[in-house]
């Protein structure tokens, strides 16, 4: 393996481990704001590697760097009642058992003098602050990283095109193919029959002057089939070529953003921009760009059960690997090796921070889902403490009790056992059907 691939892979996992850590630093700084006792602080899962202890709470770091979490006293209440420190032993049942187990052990990190400090206790808009406190890093974070690339060295999906060949297409590839080799079908690209090559510079298109892309690029689309003339500028000198046109279905420009694109049938020539620069974005872009992203990532997030088993199939049955399945960690660094391997220059660092800001946003929105173990599914809790005790005073009753979370344990454990399952496969598959970004 390339030692720069190897980089790459450290300083994603670096990246990441620093994006976690930041995570549980959002939720710790609120919890210890209003009060709440937090006795652990940990990046990773599994043996405690390196810890200390600063105050009433020990920092550390463990062996797996998978995750992270605080542990904050009482996050469960007692039952009706009863005390944190004494909890109904008799169960009806293992589900009943469970949640008192997790009941007892809450109740066993509550030392005297910490009845006031535990987090069920709190008023449900400080539970939720502090709940949303990681997501809300993770988000800024992403703002920050991506809004540096955005508005200093430009949006990488508005790019600005000079009316320079970059490339020229060997053949003409049907609008909406997946492929990007050409087939024993695909009729040749005029561009590469007429001796076009790489470094052309474009200086008019049927006899008139053109000086951007857009200029040349409408006149293809409007020539529709037929012999043109086109000069172009090469190694200083000016040549005339003579492409014969063909007309294909390619992409209505601006069309609508629904999932099926629009096509026409325009002029196509085969030869693709040189990128000079990018569109630099202000605040309001990068607002944005963030809003774009949000719909884009719960969009994926909806095709998840289908996109696993594409997974699945290329994991075990040696089908082909859809580029827009989710990946791992493992996965996730291993693009960030191909990014440091295979980039050079500015391009090479623009990417890098681009990946870790796109994961981070994507860790705030999957830990929103209102789910628990989930940050969104202690957050659902709180929000629905907070309507009940709205209604309660809006009818004059008295407060009701916390809202019990407990009762969600036994959905906390299924999906945990469904993300872990979910991540061992994600994980073999970036093994042995890795997704990658230069072929």
């Amino acid at each position: 393996m390339d030692w720069l691939v190897i980089v790459g892979i450290l300083l994603f996992a670096l990246g990441l481990i620093l994006s976690i850590a930041l995570h549980e630093v959002g939720h710790l700084v609120p919890a210890k704001l209003f009060g709440v006792k937090v006795t652990q602080y940990m990046v990773g899962f599994g043996r405690t590697v390196w810890s200390r202890r600063r105050g009433e709470t020990e920092y550390g770091v463990k062996s797996v760097p998978l995750g992270g979490y605080i542990r904050m006293i009482g996050m469960f209440p007692p039952e009706p009642g009863g005390d944190p420190k004494r909890l109904r032993k008799a169960s009806t049942g293992p589900i009943q058992a469970l949640i008192e187990d997790a009941r007892k052990t809450a109740g066993e990190e509550i030392q005297p003098g910490d009845e006031e400090r535990v987090f069920y206790r709190k008023p449900w808009w400080k539970k939720l602050i502090i709940m949303l406190g990681g997501p809300a890093m993770n988000v800024i974070l992403a703002l920050l990283l991506a809004g540096g690339v955005l508005m200093t060295f430009g949006n990488p999906e508005k790019p600005v095109l000079a009316p320079t060949v970059s490339e020229v297409s060997e053949c003409v590839i049907p609008a909406g193919a997946e492929r990007t080799a050409c087939a024993a079908e695909d009729p040749p690209a005029p561009a590469a029959e007429a001796g076009f090559e790489a470094g052309d510079h474009i200086v008019s298109f049927d006899g008139r002057p053109v000086d951007s892309w857009e200029e040349v690029s409408g006149a293809i689309r409007a020539a529709g089939a037929g012999t043109v003339d086109v000069e172009v500028e090469r190694d200083g000198e000016r040549l005339t070529l003579t492409p014969d046109l063909v007309r294909a279905e390619r992409p209505v420009a601006g069309g609508s953003d629904a999932e099926e694109p629009e096509y026409a049938e325009v002029g196509f020539l085969g030869v693709r921009p040189l990128i000079v620069d990018y569109e630099q974005e202000d605040v309001t872009g990068v607002a944005a760009w963030s809003g774009t992203f949000v719909v884009r990532m719960l969009d994926a997030m909806a095709g998840i059960p289908e996109r696993m088993g594409n997974v699945w199939d290329a994991a075990f049955n040696g089908a082909e690997r859809d580029p827009d399945t989710p990946v791992s960690i493992v996965g996730a660094g291993r693009i960030g090796g191909e990014i440091v391997s295979e980039l050079a220059g500015a391009e090479r660092i623009v990417t890098f921070v681009m990946l870790l800001a796109t994961f981070n946003m994507a860790i705030a929105i999957f830990n929103l889902i209102p789910l628990l173990p989930l940050d969104g599914g202690h957050a659902a809790g709180a929000i629905w403490e907070g309507i009940k005790r709205g209604v309660a005073r809006l009818v004059r009753r008295p407060a009701p009790r916390p809202v019990d979370v407990a009762k969600g344990l036994p959905i906390a454990y299924g999906v945990a056992v469904v993300l872990i399952g979910m991540a061992a496969l994600l994980i073999y598959a970036d093994i042995v059907s890795p997704i990658t970004l230069f072929g």
